[in-house]
């Protein structure tokens, strides 16, 4: 059995808004923190707030942030005692983890034998079958085109094709009928390879309008393993998750038992260790079936956290460090009800492709049971390089007609002009009856949104955009008072302190 480990310094092997969530919680620990950061991001909010700073490449991730190497190296050289991940980039990578723990740090996660076990997918659905947990019928194997012609002619169409390597919507293709089949596994196949580097993919039979459920699960080192209910993340586009919320409105105890006892029995069937999700397909007869499972902290835990008022990060730490659970599933308690908004730099009306951008301006909502995650500020650039989130915004309340009302007054009070974002479309989401009424698929969206749906939303955002841009420019224009010369911008008065203690690499 490991021993416990000292853990006085962190690495945060990520960007953005997960990396000051998790630094906040080491903070609050007394645990110093190290930041990595590209060339890109030397400036970053997550940069100016670790105690230390290492560049460890340009821009594109795979020269930096995905650069695991450069990472492990940073970390010893500050003397680091640990590596978190945090969540995308190298958290899932068992190569990763192992290499960590070789270099004598300790991994902020699970073991790299679990995270190998649930990271192939088709791996994942045997390892779970043997155990008894109910998966959608699929191929238990990666598969060529004849198989999965194979698999059709046997179950019929719709089918959905997945990377057998990954998750998040990566790899994914809905195959109506047999025209389509040829040109959506080549697309499957492609996409799957860029993504994760494994072009491997299987076939799943499409449930019709399902829901996605998913529960959150923490387990020791000393086998004590619990879960702590779950998140309904149906509101979807493109496979990937818009917004979140707990508890779901269509489970009730007897489920939410079922559910969480079949998820504990996932986790001990690959030895889990830390925190970790087990998503589930939800069919309009409320019977589940296991997806696949996610071994690190997922973007959404902020509900969790409100409702069950446990720190997920602090908890992760504590395992690492050895430490036995501090409760037992009997003492988890739920209480009233959360909702989490992603807002993305993406155009909503143009299939949400990713935007970039100058954030010109920012105002975030306030007030009692609103937390907001953000990983950049006003006047940062969203760049080509990252991911589109910006930030997360959640909310609290005793129930959840009360929460919904919370939500849509603090999306009316987000102001974030210069880039075009989700937020129309989390407005759309939160405003409509089919979602007020719990009525709602992993359809919704595709159902319910179209192209012009949101116009004069986004018209008058683009106006009042214009207008603080030519604000922007004039004031750039002038002199600041004081100055001897016009060569300072308005914009160089949004630039950060350079981190004192920034190391090169």
């Amino acid at each position: 059995m490991k021993t416990r480990r000292s853990i006085e310094k962190i690495l945060i092997a990520n960007r953005g808004e997960i990396a000051l969530r998790i630094m906040r919680t080491c903070r609050e620990m007394g645990i110093r923190t190290v930041a990595v950061c590209s060339e890109a991001d030397r400036a970053a909010p997550h940069v100016m707030a670790a105690d230390e700073s290492v560049c460890i490449g340009p821009p594109p991730s795979r020269e930096s942030y995905l650069a695991a190497e450069k990472i492990i190296a940073a970390a010893l050289r500050t003397g680091a005692d640990a590596v978190h991940p945090g969540y995308g980039f190298l958290s899932e990578n068992a190569s990763f983890a192992r290499d960590v723990a070789a270099a004598g740090l300790v991994f902020v996660g699970p073991r790299p034998e679990s995270i190998a076990a649930m990271g192939d997918k088709t791996a994942a659905r045997k390892l779970v079958s043997s155990a008894g947990v109910p998966t959608v019928p699929g191929t238990d194997d990666v598969v060529d085109l004849g198989s999965v012609e194979e698999f059709c002619a046997r179950h019929g169409f719709p089918i959905l094709l997945k990377a057998a390597a990954g998750g998040g919507g990566k790899g994914m293709r809905v195959v109506q009928e047999t025209g389509e089949l040829e040109a959506a596994f080549a697309g499957a196949r492609s996409e799957a390879r860029s993504a994760f580097g494994d072009d491997r993919v299987y076939a799943e039979k499409y449930l019709d309008a399902p829901r996605h459920i998913e529960m959150q699960i923490l387990a020791d080192r000393k086998g004590n393993t619990v879960h702590l209910g779950e998140r309904e993340c149906t509101i979807q586009r493109r496979h990937q998750k818009v917004i979140e919320e707990t508890p779901s409105v269509i489970v009730d105890e007897a489920m939410r038992a079922a559910m969480g006892e079949t998820a504990v029995k996932v986790a001990q069937a690959c030895g889990y260790e830390n925190a970790g999700t087990i998503e589930f397909l939800v069919d309009r007869e409320r019977k589940f079936y296991f997806l696949e499972m996610n071994t690190r902290l997922q973007v959404e835990h902020p509900v969790t956290e409100l409702c069950t008022g446990l720190d997920l990060v602090e908890l992760q730490i504590r395992i690492a460090r050895g430490e036995s659970l501090p409760f037992r599933q009997h003492e988890v308690t739920l209480r009233g009800h959360a909702i989490e908004c992603r807002i993305c730099a993406e155009d909503v009306e143009s299939n949400f492709l990713p935007a970039t951008g100058r954030i010109l301006h920012l105002k975030t909502p306030s007030g009692p049971g609103i937390r907001e995650d953000r990983g950049i500020e006003q006047g940062g650039e969203i760049s080509v390089y990252y991911d589109s989130m910006i930030a997360k915004l959640a909310v609290w309340a005793p129930d959840r007609t009360a929460a919904l009302a919370r939500m849509a007054r603090a999306l009316k009070e987000y102001e974030l002009l210069g880039v075009t974002t989700t937020i129309p479309l989390c407005r759309f989401v939160i405003g409509h009856p089919r979602f007020a009424a719990g009525e709602f698929t992993t359809n919704f969206i595709s159902e319910e949104f179209s192209p012009g749906v949101l116009q004069g939303q986004i018209e008058s955002l683009e106006c009042a955009a214009a207008a603080v841009s030519a604000f922007i420019v004039a004031a750039e224009r002038q002199p600041p008072p004081g100055s001897a010369n016009g060569n300072h911008s308005a914009g160089r008065h949004w630039r950060l302190a350079r981190n004192d203690h920034f190391r090169e690499p």
